[in-house]
């Protein structure tokens, strides 16, 4: 079963510094049918102005992943942590029993776009811990690169949950054959270009929910770049 969440139907914020659009419930947008996916809590696609970012603000109990899309994310936080994200970096946050953290575009000229994802963790109270990885992009053309998971397999950031994320560089024509593992569901969110998941045409900005289905097939209609979460 495949269910898509069209880009438009994302809830969105524009803040004037700060264009946001959140595929579940999150901040003023409040929709009781989009409250997350399995262990999956956000997916916010943010553009933020140049020279201008989001001040020091808490999180705990929650696994933060950051992938930058275009720009640089500047990024400072209460465990001494001061770096810049860039294109092709993961930064994965563990907020645990409690982090504070603020995140700036680091030009002042260059717009920023990134992903800011949420994943609920598998247990709570950890201790708070950071990381950041970069993966080329010919780690990911025509295949499904490994950057996130519970083990820190293939040198992907470690998270604390029972959840992978793999990115992926697709040309037109070009498919990726994915056996998902039994009794896991996965979500595909699509960050640019256009693609076939499962024969379901997904645009810039979809997202598609895929419950009992044993394979997936991800087919580039264009050149295309799109995330796939494996979830428990």
């Amino acid at each position: 079963m495949i269910t898509i969440r069209r880009s438009e139907d994302r809830g969105h914020a524009d803040h004037g510094w700060l264009d946001t659009h959140h595929t579940f419930s999150f901040a003023n947008y409040y929709d009781p049918r989009h409250m997350g996916f399995r262990t999956l809590r956000v997916i916010n696609e943010d553009r933020v102005k140049p020279d201008i970012g989001f001040p020091t603000h808490p999180h705990r109990d929650m696994e933060i992943i950051s992938y930058v899309l275009e720009g640089e994310l500047a990024h400072r936080d209460s465990m001494g942590n001061g770096s810049v994200i860039r294109p092709g970096e993961v930064q994965r946050m563990s907020a645990g029993t409690g982090i504070t953290h603020s995140e700036f575009n680091n030009s002042k000229t260059d717009p920023l776009h990134f992903f800011q994802i949420w994943i609920l963790p598998e247990r709570e109270g950890v201790t708070p811990s950071y990381e950041q990885k970069f993966f080329p992009d010919e780690e990911k053309r025509g295949t499904l690169r490994l950057v996130a998971s519970p083990d820190g397999e293939n040198g992907s950031v470690v998270i604390n949950q029972d959840a992978k994320l793999y990115a992926t560089l697709l040309k037109a024509g070009e498919e990726i054959i994915h056996h998902l593992p039994a009794e896991h569901h996965a979500w595909v969110q699509v960050a640019r270009g256009k693609v076939l998941v499962n024969g379901h045409v997904l645009e810039a900005g979809d997202g598609a929910a895929v419950s009992s289905e044993d394979v997936l097939r991800l087919t580039g209609k264009e050149a295309s770049e799109l995330l796939l979460f494996e979830l428990p």
